[in-house]
Formats: C-alpha cells, structure tokens, sequence
C-alpha cells in the first residue's frame, strides 16, 4: 500500500493511460473503485464506454434524477427501493428520536421496506454497480446500499454482498445536501458526510484512480489556476489575471451570444425572463411528447417550451452527427409552423432544430434468457434546448462553454467558483460580472485533506498483480462452491407456503437439494485441488478448471432443467403467486452459478496471460442456446401434463398477441396500438417482435427502410458470434 492510507483509499498514480488501468482494475479485481479528475478529464466518456469495456454485468444509479438521466442509469432510491430520510447504521435506533422522524436503519429497511421480486432478482445478478455523480451521495445512503447488497446476495461477510463497486465523480464539483436537522445525528457515526466515511468501506478500502489529462482545456496557465482553486492555494497574481477580466455593466450589456453562470436560481431566472420579454416577435409555444412513466421532476427540457425569434438557446445534448454540443449556444432565426430554425454562436451557420428522445429506464431480467434488461419505462421527446442567457452554477455541470459571463460575487458553497470557471475552454472566454475577491473562494478543507493525504505515487503493477492473484483465487473458490445455492434451496422449501407439499421427497424441490447435497464432499476436494495447483502449476490449473466446469455445468443444468419444469407446473396453479416467484428467484440464483461456472476457466486464462480483451460473448450464447434448448422441451411436454385448472382457449378465441398484430397490419403506430389496449409499448413491441420473427407482419411495418439499411450493414460488420447486446451498442 501506498502512503497515506487514511480514509480506506489506496492510490494510483500512473501518467500513462490511465483509462485503460481503469478497465483492468475492473475487469481483472474485484476492488472497489473511485474513478475521479478534474473537470474535462473523460469520467463521463469512460462510463458511456464501459459497457464495451467490461465482461461483467453491472448496473449504473445516481443519487439525483436528472444525474441517473444523464448517465443512462437509474436513481439510487428507486434501485435500492429506499425511504427518504437519515440512514443510521446501527441495528438500534436512538431513543431521542421521534417516530415522525425519517430516519431507519437496517431493522426498518427489512421489516417495513422489504426488496420486491424482481428488484431482488436484478440485484443477484450483478458483478457490478456503478454509482455515476458520487460527490452526491452522502455516507449513510452508502451504508443503506450495502446492507440492500449483503441482504439480496444472503453475503453478509463481504461489503455490497461481494459485488464490485465503481464511484464517479469529483469531490471538488457538487456537494452531499444535509439538513441542519440531521447535522447532529449524522455526527454521531460520520466524521463527514462525504460517500468515502462509509462503514461499508472501512474493512474493503478504494482503489483511487484519477483522469488526468483535461480534455476542456489546453491552456496550460488557465490549467495551473484552476488547480490552484480546487486546492485552496490560489495566490494574488490569481486573483489578479482573473480580474483582468471584469467587465462593467454597460460593456456587458453590448456582448451578444453570451451565456451568464450565477449562483441562485432566481438570478438566472430573472435574467432569462427579462430577455425573453425584451424581443418584440411573439411567442411560441412547443409541447413536450410524453410516453409512459416519465416524472415531469427530470425533465430535461421543459415540458412547454417557449420560444421567440431572436431568442438564446443552449443546446442540453451532444449531437450524435456533431452539429451541436451540450451548451453550445444558438440563437432563434425562424419559426414557421412547428419548425424552428437557429442560427450556431461563433460559426453562424443554419440549423433546423430536430426533437430529440429521453428514455426513462428500470432494470429487470428477461424472462427467458435471465440476462440483464435495460426496460424503457417511459420516453420524453423535445427539442434539446432551453432559453440560455443564464443558468446557475449548480445546473452547468457537464457544460462546456466557449465563453461566459461568470457572477459568482455571492458565491454560497464550497467550490461554486472552481465548477464555474472550470466550464470555459480558455480564460479568453472569461468575462466576470464583479471582480473576485479571496473570501468568495472555497474549497471543504475535508476534500483538500483528503486528496493531497492519499494522493500519493504508488507502482501499479505490484498493485494490479496482488490484486489480480486475490481475484482469481476468489473467483475459482467462488465458482466450485455449491453451497450458497443449497442454503437458499433449503431456505425456501422452508418457507414457502403455497402449492407444494414441504414433507414429500417427491417434490422437485427436494430432489434438486438431495442432488447437490451429495456433491458437495467433492465440490471441497476440488476446491482443495485448485488451491495447491494455483500455488504452482497455472498449466494443469487451467486444464482442471476446464473439466471441472464442463461437469458442473452440465450438473447443475439437469437441476435447472427439474426447477423449468416445476416452475411451469405451478404457473398451471392457482393461487401460487408468492411461491412462483420464490421459484424464479430461484431460477436466478441457480442460472447465475451455471454461467458463473461456465466463465472461470476463460477467465482465469485471461488474468494468467495478461490479456486485457476478454470477449465473454461466446459463453453467454452458450448458456442461452442450453437454457432455450430445456425449455423448448419443458414447454413440448406441458400438453402431456392433466390439470383440471389450466383453462383452454376457446375456438374462435383470438389471443393478444393476435389482437395487437391485427392492429398493426390494420396500419395502427406502436404508440396508438399501446393507447387503444391499455397496455405498455414494451409489451406491444414484444408482440410484433413475435410477429416479424413468425412472418406474420413485415419489419418494414415497424422499421423503415433506411433503419433496416442500417441494421444489416452492422450485423454484416460484427464478428461471428456475436450477441444482441453487440449489435443494440
């Protein structure tokens, strides 16, 4: 370990490409990581390119809304299913305490905000969760996360159930919010409230891992005071080269294509409606398109959009063609109908403003192949701009600015001035309301401690070596032990209630436990094998591992195969609701073991030979084509199987999936057809999914030619074996 330890942190610093160190951590260890830089260092390009990255499944949340949005995740609430209010990371809670209060801990958590199915099910699925914005997130719902984990994984030996973390963020930019009435309370277990102060993180500490080539700038003396003031060293010729650039009112007052960065929400927005009511030419108004679940609270754009010829857009989003990036400035030249022209700051070219798709997503798994599903829940289409003369500081985050007003004379909050500031390319681009003055700079003397103390050089192949070794070791004993799988076997034949007779040796349920019972003796000595064969010879290792994971793995598929067939016969019952879903729960735990089996022979030759690509892609048909192929025949012998129960269709009956093929043929949108049955247009697409590959409606009735165009010639582009994941990327 390198110096400066405190606060649970190891820290790498390694000028070469850090990026790519990132992936290997990630790939290669199971540490916990804190991906950070300075402003325009690349954390968000690396978490839109992690999926391409990385073997492992993993989930991406946000402790705010508009942050999940933007990093195409979830929010933290939601994906924890976690009560507002103060988490206390003790199992009892202190008497002084009021029951109105909205504080819990694990007890509460458990009894009265138990985990729902599939939330559960997707939280035993994952390797990976990756919490984008953790400046954000303060210690005790960090705490409230690692309990969730142990509880859903049934680990609670290790922090998050053994699940890999990855934070984002940086500590300089936005603040944890604490009300003043949870200053105290939180005291009492948190020396701060920052995510690191966590409990979960005392015993596993964070690989720190900062960006550190700045991409924004290239100023290398605009570079060196931004440092300064993230540091709380700036000097006075600082001060004095900013001040350079105040400006009076009335020199102000003349700029055009300028955007201001103030501190309140009322000052930009006082600004912005005096603008707008300055031009002479009428208002025009411009709806919002809503599908589904979309809270109107994470609008990125708002719901109505006012728009005046000669009015100052900025766009929200980058352009995936390159015409326009997120703050670039425009202004309004033309509205005509429900078109809207504008004219680009700086380069004055024309540009017709196209509507542009936000997607509310969940997490969930597909219910054939259990592999992790990004859901759309509900979609917001608008034009990607909002009037721009002025925006806060809070609200610029992300945003690159050619050139800015920046009013920061009432600066409230640690950092405000550094986030501002650090949004221009170039100080040319720098034009201040008031001129700066020492005091209005701070920065959480808390961060500055933590950063300069653990910032430290360290040789990151020794690191990345022990870290690997303790990996693959994990990994290999992990795999080979059945023994997880039979205490939740158990466990539910314990509990469960409904449909089954608990004392029959008979049931499925006791011949899947008996089965792995009895291998578990030789699971040990397998485990014992591997262990002494690790300590020296990686040739036989590898060679062992392969035929072990060939056994286990067509083993436990005839146990998978007994539970598929269960879990139908019960689906004939009724009644059985809650015991369904223990069985498909089950279904989870008991795939997730067959493919974590079927993956460690490969990975572990990918850690022995230093490969830094590892193309799982393969291994994931392997176990879907096993899957599809039992339940092909689960499902061919269900007619054999005599209940009453099972209703028939009756002749004539037409089934919803042909009602919503009709609809379409009958020349209905996805959209409509979802409106006019009442149901979800993810339900309404899995029908015509159906249909297309049936041949009993055309694609070309749901995807245009140029669309279809451009999915042939990227599957004619993929290597062979590629998966559906390959090809939505």
């Amino acid at each position: 370990m390198c110096d400066g330890d405190s606060h649970n942190i190891i820290i790498i610093c390694v000028m070469e490409d850090i990026q790519g160190i990132a992936g290997q951590f990630i790939n290669t260890t199971k540490s916990h990581l804190f991906l950070t830089g300075k402003a325009g260092t690349g954390k968000t390009t690396f978490l839109k390119n992690l999926a391409t990255l990385t073997h492992k499944t993993f989930i991406v949340v946000a402790p705010t809304g508009i942050a999940a949005l933007n990093a195409g995740g979830v929010t933290v609430h939601s994906q924890f299913l976690l009560p507002f209010g103060t988490f206390i990371p003790d199992n009892s809670l202190p008497e002084s305490l009021s029951e109105s209060r909205p504080v819990y801990n694990q007890n509460i958590l458990a009894r009265k905000h138990p985990l729902n199915s599939v939330r559960k099910q997707v939280l035993r699925s994952v390797d990976l969760i990756v919490i984008d914005e953790v400046s954000m997130l303060r210690a005790d719902l960090l705490d409230a996360i690692d309990y969730r984990m142990k509880a859903a994984k049934g680990n609670y030996l290790e922090s998050f159930g053994g699940v890999q973390m990855l934070f984002i963020g940086d500590l300089y930019q936005l603040p944890p919010v604490v009300k003043r009435d949870e200053e105290a309370l939180l005291s009492k277990y948190y020396k701060t409230p920052w995510f690191y102060e966590a409990k979960a993180l005392e015993r596993d500490p964070l690989v720190f891992i900062e960006l550190d080539k700045v991409y924004r700038q290239n100023d290398v003396d605009f570079i060196s005071l931004l440092n300064n003031l993230r540091n709380n060293v700036v000097t006075k010729n600082d001060i004095d080269t900013l001040n350079e650039h105040y400006r009076t009112a009335n020199e102000i007052a003349s700029l055009q294509e300028v955007i201001t960065l103030t501190t309140h929400n009322y000052k930009a927005d006082e600004l912005n409606s005096k603008a707008l009511q300055a031009l002479s030419t009428p208002s025009r108004y411009f709806n919002g398109i809503v599908e589904g679940d979309f809270p109107e609270n994470i609008n990125p754009v708002q719901q109505q959009l006012e728009l005046k010829v000669g009015a100052q857009v900025m766009f929200v989003r980058n352009d995936a063609e390159g015409q326009y990036f997120n703050g670039k400035l425009a202004i309004v030249k033309e509205i005509s109908d429900d078109d809207v022209w504008v004219e680009m700051a700086t380069t004055h070219t024309r540009y017709k403003l196209k509507r542009d798709r936000w997607e509310n997503k969940k997490y969930s798994l597909h219910k054939e192949s259990l592999e992790l599903d990004e859901e759309v829940v509900g979609s917001f289409e608008q034009f990607p701009v909002k009037l721009a003369w002025a925006i806060t500081v809070h609200k610029s985050q992300g945003l690159t600015f050619d050139k800015a007003i920046i009013d920061v004379g009432e600066a409230f909050a640690d950092g405000q001035v550094y986030v501002a500031l650090s949004r221009l390319r170039s100080l040319d681009g720098l034009i201040l309301r008031a001129p700066i003055h020492t005091k209005a700079i701070s920065t959480d003397k808390n961060i500055v401690h933590f950063t300069q103390t653990n910032h430290k050089p360290h040789e990151l192949v020794d690191l990345m070596k022990i870290r690997q070794r303790q990996f693959i070791q994990h990994v290999i004993q992990k795999a080979f032990d059945l023994s997880p799988v039979l205490v939740q076997f158990k466990y539910l034949l314990e509990e469960a209630t409904e449909g089954i007779t608990k004392n029959s040796t008979k049931h499925p349920l006791h011949k899947i436990i008996e089965a792995i019972a009895s291998e578990n003796g030789n699971t040990e000595k397998f485990r014992r094998q591997l262990k002494e064969l690790f300590e020296g010879d990686h040739d036989t290792l590898v060679m062992r591992i392969e035929s072990g994971s060939a056994y286990y793995f067509n083993f436990l598929l005839a146990q998978l195969k007994l539970l598929l067939q269960h879990q139908e016969e019960t689906r004939m019952l009724k009644r059985v609701k809650t015991y369904l879903n223990q069985l498909i729960e089950l279904d989870v735990v008991l795939s997730r073991k067959i493919k974590e089996i079927d993956k460690t022979p490969l990975l572990t030759k990918h850690i022995l030979t230093g490969d830094k690509v590892m193309d799982d892609a393969s291994l994931t048909k392997h176990f879907e084509e096993s899957r599809t192929e039992i339940m092909t025949n689960v499902l061919a012998s269900m007619p054999s199987l005599k209940d009453g129960k099972k209703q028939k269709k009756k002749k004539g009956d037409k089934s919803t999936y042909d009602i919503t093929r009709e609809l379409i043929v009958q020349g209905m949108s996805v959209s409509e057809i979802a409106a006019h049955r009442g149901l979800a247009v993810s339900t309404i697409e899995g029908h015509l999914a159906k249909a297309i590959a049936s041949r009993a409606v055309s694609i070309t009735s749901i995807v245009s030619d140029e669309q279809l165009a451009k999915i042939e010639s990227a599957i004619l582009e993929l290597p062979e074996g590629y998966s559906s994941k390959d090809l939505y990327d």
